[in-house]
Parts: structure tokens; C-alpha cells; sequence
């Protein structure tokens, strides 16, 4: 039997839609225009010969036939995702599924990740967004994060301390010869954590409020650090986001001074999984990685710490 389907492009673009309410966020969705979703979803609509949305000023509205295709359409997307989940899931090797937040997959685990296919080329990783927003899934194996203890139910181990510390490029850096000097200085901070360049200026012992000649905010820490990179100005950075580029001197880190939060980079899993090989191997591997990064130094290159490591708060 031949199956005279409409464009599944277009099916895509009115699914998005409809459960988002919006063209504006399917377009982001889908990573394509607003225009692009808008002209799909109007194809759809004449290829069925009926409106699947009544159009406001600011809204969207589904019509009863929408709502009819949207549930089915919305059923029938999460059963090809969970197909092809199994499907890939009967590769020959193991599969590792890491919950891990963008900022350390990108400047820590990935660069690292050459080496553990090294010793074990059998077990593949994958990348699931993790973090403080999300920190776990009951599909992954494991998840990294900053807390001060584990989640419910999970065994955990302490990679490594929780600690902040001022980075810029070494051009910037020699501008500055002490805390104070950042008051002349644009500084770089994550919207979503306001608290950090603060509690580093208590550490530096400077008690009232600095104001810098500029502040440029960002929303992930990703950005940040790129800005930092990029000359921008001085970031605010947890050291594993920037040991690598410290050691490198693509950044330095002008001040001696690390400021301590409360919690500690932790690997979670549940306890069920403890002796799979795969993440035994990873855990084995993993804590290795962590435990030479913390020989080498919290900063390298100008910068030393200040103290010892205490149990460190999520951001």
C-alpha cells in the first residue's frame, strides 16, 4: 500500500508549533526562521484544505481539527524517538550516557575524552545536557555536577573542589597589579549567577561593593568564557572551565587569590549501575583525570591558591 503522507517537514513545523504556541519558539526549536515555520505550517493547512491555527495578534490558537492532529502527531514523534533510541542501543560495545553541563563538557571532558577511547575503543560516550538545571536523567548512566552532597538515591565521588578564580588574557592581565585595579576593568559575568564576583571580592578582602568601568552579561558561562578569550574583559570562571586555557597561557589568572564555594564536582550514579564495566571503567578513568588536574594546580601559570581545599554551592 502506498502511504500518501503530507510533507513531514511540515508536520514537524505544526507539531513545534502547536505545542509550543508559538511559530517564534518552533522556529528556535527547529533551527530555522520564523518565516520558514509560518510557510510550512500554511502548506500543511492547503495540502489538508482546512485551518490548523487561528492567528492572533500574539497568540496562536489551535482549531479543533489541530488539537485533533497535534495529540496524534505528538504521540506518533515521541515513538520514533524512542525507536531509534532502542534501535541504536543494540550497537555491538557498550554505550556510556553522560548527564554533564556545556561549560565543563566543552573545556574539560571533551579534550580528555581522546584518551579514555584510547584504553577502552569498545564503550562509546555520549553527551546528554546535564548541569544545575537538569541534573539527571533516569536513561543516563551518570551525571556531573556541583552540589554539596548527592542526589536522592545516588552514590557519588568527589572529583574535585568547587572554586572560582578572575581569568583574562595575558595582554589584560598586565593592566592589573592588584583586586583594586579591577575597578578599570570590564568585567564578565553570568546572568544566572550574580553571586560569584562577589564572594570573590570578600576573598580578596575588598568588603564594599566594586564597581567596575563596564560589565558586559552573559547567559552561560560558555559565552563567558569565550568572551574572557576574546579580550573582552575580566570572567569570573570555575578553574576546571579554564585550567586548560591556564595552562596553555591562552588566559591567565592575574590575582593569587581562589575563592572556595561551598560543594565539590561530583560524579552520580545510581548504585545499581556501581559495577557495570563501562562506568567502572569511566569512574576509574574519570577520577584519574581529576586527580592529576588537582596535582598540576588549581591555576596554573601566574596564580597560586591560597589555602586548603574545604567541601565547597552549586551555580
Amino acid at each position: 500500500m502506498v502511504r500518501r503522507l503530507p510533507s513531514l517537514n511540515g508536520l514537524r513545523a505544526f507539531e513545534s508549533a502547536g505545542r509550543h504556541g508559538s511559530f517564534t519558539a518552533a522556529a528556535r526549536e527547529l533551527n530555522v526562521t520564523q518565516t520558514a515555520v509560518s510557510r510550512l505550517v500554511r502548506l500543511l493547512e492547503d495540502r489538508l484544505g482546512f485551518p490548523l491555527f487561528l492567528r492572533h495578534a500574539n497568540a496562536l490558537e489551535l482549531t479543533v481539527q489541530g488539537q485533533a492532529l497535534l495529540s496524534g502527531l505528538t504521540d506518533a514523534f515521541d515513538s520514533i524517538a524512542r525507536l531509534t533510541e532502542s534501535v541504536t542501543a543494540m550497537r555491538s560495545g557498550p554505550v556510556l550516557t553522560v548527564g554533564v553541563g556545556p561549560t565543563l563538557a566543552i573545556t574539560w571532558l571533551i579534550p580528555r575524552l581522546a584518551s579514555f577511547y584510547r584504553s577502552h575503543p569498545d564503550v562509546e560516550v555520549r553527551m546528554a545536557t546535564g548541569g544545575a538545571t537538569r541534573p539527571v536523567r533516569d536513561d543516563w548512566t551518570c551525571t556531573i555536577r556541583r552540589d554539596t552532597h548527592a542526589l536522592p538515591g545516588y552514590d557519588a565521588e568527589r572529583l574535585f573542589p568547587s572554586a572560582v578564580v578572575p581569568v583574562c588574557t595575558p595582554r589584560l592581565a598586565s593592566t592589573l597589579r592588584s583586586p583594586e585595579d579591577l575597578r578599570n576593568a570590564n568585567l564578565i559575568v553570568v546572568s544566572g549567577m550574580p553571586n560569584e564576583w562577589p564572594h570573590w571580592f570578600a576573598a580578596a578582602g575588598l568588603r564594599s561593593p566594586v564597581h567596575p568601568a563596564g560589565e558586559v552579561s552573559f547567559e552561560s558561562n560558555v559565552m563567558a568564557m569565550q568572551a574572557a578569550l576574546d579580550g573582552v574583559g575580566v570572567a569570573i570562571a570555575q578553574i576546571p572551565y579554564v585550567s586548560d586555557a591556564l595552562a596553555a597561557g591562552r588566559l591567565v589568572a592575574p590575582f593569587p587569590i581562589v575563592a572556595h564555594t561551598s560543594g565539590d564536582w561530583l560524579l552520580e550514579y545510581r548504585a545499581i549501575r556501581k559495577d557495570d564495566p563501562a562506568l567502572l571503567a569511566f569512574r576509574i578513568w574519570l577520577r584519574q583525570e581529576a586527580d592529576r588536574a588537582c596535582q598540576v594546580g588549581n591555576v596554573p601559570g601566574r596564580a597560586n591558591t591560597n589555602g586548603a581545599h574545604r567541601r565547597s554551592a552549586q551555580s
